[in-house]
């Protein structure tokens, strides 16, 4: 029986990124719980990704980049029913995005209950998704599934809000099915954007308290990211960088964040200390801010050893900050 740190289930899509010309595009590996799996994996823990890719060349060229990685497909057999998903990008000045979906349906909605083995997510550690997936059936109820799964079985549930407009066009629908999963979520991540799911930063306590949330983190951009643990909060400044391409940005600090907590060797909730709340998110901060140094999702993710390369001057940073 195979044993991981970490399963991310959800979509694995190809980004379509913009080259030099008008409308032409570079297509990129991508996908936000499988972007986390990559992050994880070049951090050195074994992964593996739960999720339905299409039976065409984009499906058996996203299988290839997992692999490529060390990362085990757990769903190995390729969907004739939907072609793999396709996301155009949209860049704008500073590297920021917006993305055109292409997904009517695309193969990773059709993950289904069936797709969820117990023996895979008694095998883990952590179990990570996001809202992508709940969007549509079967996935929502697959990924449902894993997340009280694993939730029961005392691992470490993880999960990213991640709202995109575009594929649920309706704000209320998402908080509701984000809502029904929280009492099942450990590690919650949320960028200041999406702060009205939870009702506001000021309303982030409660809905902690209300739900035994163990860590919520608040994603500020360029800015940085805020933690907030056992009723303390703090904010840790982000990397200084020359912004190019944000996409997968969010995705590579989540997996060095998530990463950097498993290098802990915890594998419950319980085990989860504010220093190494703190230490994790800057290493995921430096984790996103080199990610968005380069162009396009997946090959841009930094691996442990770019990250560790940074670490020592950007903690010396932050040193001169505290004591100025």
């Amino acid at each position: 029986m195979n044993k991981y740190d970490i399963i991310c289930a959800g979509e694995m899509l190809m980004d379509f990124t913009p080259a030099k010309e008008p409308y032409t595009y570079t297509a990129n590996p991508g996908g936000a719980p499988a972007n986390v799996a990559v992050a994880a994996a070049r951090n050195g823990l074994s992964t593996a990704f739960l999720g339905l890719l299409g039976n065409d060349d984009f499906g058996k060229r996203l299988k290839a980049t997992l692999e490529n990685e060390g990362i085990r497909l757990l769903c190995q057999e390729l969907t004739d029913k939907a072609v793999t998903t396709l996301a155009f990008v949209t860049l704008y000045e500073g590297g920021e995005r917006s993305f055109t979906f292409v997904r009517k349906p695309g193969a990773d909605i059709l993950l289904s209950p069936e797709d969820v083995n117990e023996e895979d997510i008694a095998a883990c550690r952590l179990f990570h998704a996001g809202s992508f997936s709940l969007s549509d059936s079967p996935a929502r109820e697959a990924v449902a599934l894993g997340m009280r799964l694993a939730h029961d079985m005392g691992k470490i549930v993880s999960f990213d809000v991640n709202y995109r407009d575009s594929i649920w066009q309706d704000m209320d629908r998402c908080r509701d099915e984000i809502f029904k999963l929280l009492p099942f979520i450990d590690l919650l991540k949320i960028s200041d954007e999406e702060l009205f799911f939870v009702g506001g930063e000021e309303n982030i306590p409660a809905l902690m308290e209300k739900h035994n949330i163990t860590v919520l983190i608040e994603t500020l951009g360029s800015k940085g990211a805020k933690y907030y643990f056992k009723g303390k909060e703090k904010f840790i400044p982000g990397l200084k960088v020359q912004a190019v391409d944000a996409t997968g940005a969010g995705d590579a600090f989540w997996g060095g964040f998530l990463g950097r907590l498993l290098m802990f060797h915890i594998s419950s909730p319980k085990d989860i200390t504010e220093e190494m709340v703190e230490t994790a998110l800057i290493y995921g901060n430096i984790s996103g801010g080199l990610c968005v140094e380069k162009m396009g999702g997946i090959p841009a993710i930094p691996t442990r050893e770019e990250i560790s390369r940074r670490l020592a001057s950007f903690t010396k940073t932050l040193g001169r900050q505290k004591s100025s």
